[in-house]
């Protein structure tokens, strides 16, 4: 593969509380990795979005304040603190401000970083949000980078030109890859390493180069780069015919994947694999007890479903109540600030995790078949993101629930017990139900039509896995698929690619909820002030 994205850094994750994993787990990211370039304490900080950007109209609304005030605060994830970061900037003396400008960008999700340390030092940094809490770092003050947060990373800012590239090189044996760019008659070199660069070889640097300053940025993904093997499959064919002739599921190829892709050893990569599905498992859990949250739309619902079964008054004993209540609570807890895991976004985080959980009760599933078949999952959601990636601002719902439906039928199918080809099989059938789905949130809250949404893609994974299982026809291969969501959305107009432009987000009922949230919200600040 060209491009080796990783389960656990790309796919299955981040941790993260929030609407959007684009705007709240991504922003952070940038934030945090700003925070080192900056290497002084922060002091004042302006964040502005191009005017023609896909989150001018919504930065707000979706979550991107509390993940770059919290990236900026250093407050992890995790943490309940980052549900409060305005007052905790008050309280640190941080004054942090947002603004809609013009300037050239590459990307609809394209942000700008100014800060400002205490010491005096200004960096501007421009970032963009790749979908499913990718991130790059593209631009330090003026200078050409290509940082994601995947490498311990050193930038050496205007060092001596006369000093060859490979002679930098050979003081650091354990450098990954060493670039340098140019702006105007500076120079700035990047060396990235998979471990922490060595204070020895930082020594050596200083004592016989000349520089203005060195910086060291440290890794925000949980999967460090530089630690690859070769892989025995780089397609969906040759995964097929690996398979076949090793005779493995693909739970175990998504095993073996994220082994090669992260360098770590099997028992380690279950080890987080389960760590991650842990959380996914709270955050059912934390739904269906109950869940509230001021500023959303949709009220707890979730435990609607039971209660209805009991009163007879839906169907008695059926999988897809137990799919409807186990999706919702994971949609609900995202609602409510609590933590939950992007999967592969935030916008799509309960299809997988609360159809999973209701097929593994319903078959009587232990939890290392569960483990399973999420790598199952991880392996179809890597194929994807070689293929358009998991951004709404650029392709629509088709690559958050679409995305999450391929992957959901076949972590299905390996809880069945089918092979591999099945599994790809009902993947590829799934998200051929779901090419060309709009992103059109109501009032920007990734709520609804978002839950709905959720919960028809965990239907259709169903529907889908017991399809292939019993011997249906996909047809159309898994790679051609993935192709075919990239070319429909560069025909979908921008409106309906999460912008709020579009579909129901402009109904007459979507405005007038978005205004009384507005006005709501006013009220809620005055009175703080």
């Amino acid at each position: 593969m060209k491009n080796r994205p990783g389960i656990f850094n790309d796919v299955i994750g981040p941790i993260m509380r929030g609407p959007s994993s684009s705007h709240t787990a991504a922003a952070w990211r940038a934030a945090k990795i700003c925070l080192d370039i900056l290497n002084e304490p922060l002091e004042k900080a302006i964040i502005d979005f191009d005017k023609d950007g896909a989150w001018a109209p919504n930065y707000r609304d979706q979550g991107t304040t509390i993940g770059i005030d919290g990236g900026l605060l250093g407050l992890e994830m995790t943490d309940d603190r980052i549900k409060d970061t305005e007052v905790i900037a008050n309280e640190r003396g941080i004054s942090i401000t947002y603004e809609i400008n013009t300037f050239k960008t590459t990307h609809v999700n394209t942000f700008r970083l100014k800060l400002q340390g205490i010491r005096g030092k200004n960096i501007q940094v421009v970032a963009v949000s790749l979908g499913g809490g990718s991130v790059k770092i593209e631009d330090i003050d003026g200078f050409e980078v290509h940082i994601n947060g995947g490498s311990f990373e050193l930038l050496l800012f205007n060092s001596s030109k006369d000093i060859l590239l490979a002679d930098i090189g050979t003081m650091f044996p354990a450098c990954k890859s060493i670039t340098e760019s140019f702006k105007d008659d500076k120079r700035l070199i990047n060396m990235k390493f998979s471990k922490e660069v060595p204070e020895e070889s930082i020594g050596k640097l200083k004592d016989l180069i000349d520089f203005d300053e060195l910086i060291i940025t440290n890794p925000v993904l949980p999967i460090v780069a530089g630690n690859e093997s070769e892989l025995p499959f780089t397609s969906v064919a040759s995964l097929l015919e690996f398979s076949e002739k090793e005779n493995l599921d693909l739970g175990a190829l998504g095993l073996i994947y994220e082994q090669c892709q992260s360098g770590l050893k099997a028992a380690e990569v279950v080890d987080r694999m389960t760590h991650l599905v842990g959380i996914i498992e709270h955050s059912i859990n934390t739904g269906l007890e109950g869940t509230t949250y001021a500023d959303r739309i949709l009220p707890q619902q979730s435990h609607l479903i039971k209660s209805a079964q009991k009163r007879k008054k839906i169907l008695q004993n059926s999988i897809i109540n137990n799919v409807i209540a186990n999706v919702s609570a994971i949609m609900e807890s995202k609602s409510a600030m609590e933590v939950v895991v992007a999967n592969p976004t935030a916008g799509s985080c309960g299809v997988v995790g609360g159809v999973l959980r209701a097929v593994a009760d319903d078959i009587e599933a232990t939890n290392d078949e569960l483990i399973q078949a999420y790598f199952a999952t991880g392996i179809v959601g890597v194929f994807f993101a070689r293929g358009p990636g998991f951004s709404a601002e650029e392709h629509g719902c088709q690559v958050e629930c679409g995305a999450s439906a391929g992957m959901a039928a076949a972590g299905i199918v390996q809880l069945f017990g089918g092979t591999a080809r099945q599994a790809i099989d009902a993947a590829s059938m799934a998200i051929q139900n779901m090419i060309g789905l709009v992103c059109d949130p109501i009032a920007d809250r990734v709520e609804a039509p978002c839950l709905g949404k959720n919960v028809s893609a965990a239907v259709n994974a169903l529907s889908s896995a017991t399809m292939s299982c019993a011997g249906y026809n996909a047809l159309i291969p898994l790679n051609e698929v993935i192709e075919t969501v990239s070319s429909v959305s560069s025909q979908m107009p921008t409106c309906v690619k999460c912008t709020g432009k579009g579909g129901l987000a402009i109904t007459q009922t979507a405005c007038a909820i978005k205004e009384k949230l507005k006005l709501k919200n006013m009220v809620v600040t005055s009175k703080t002030l």
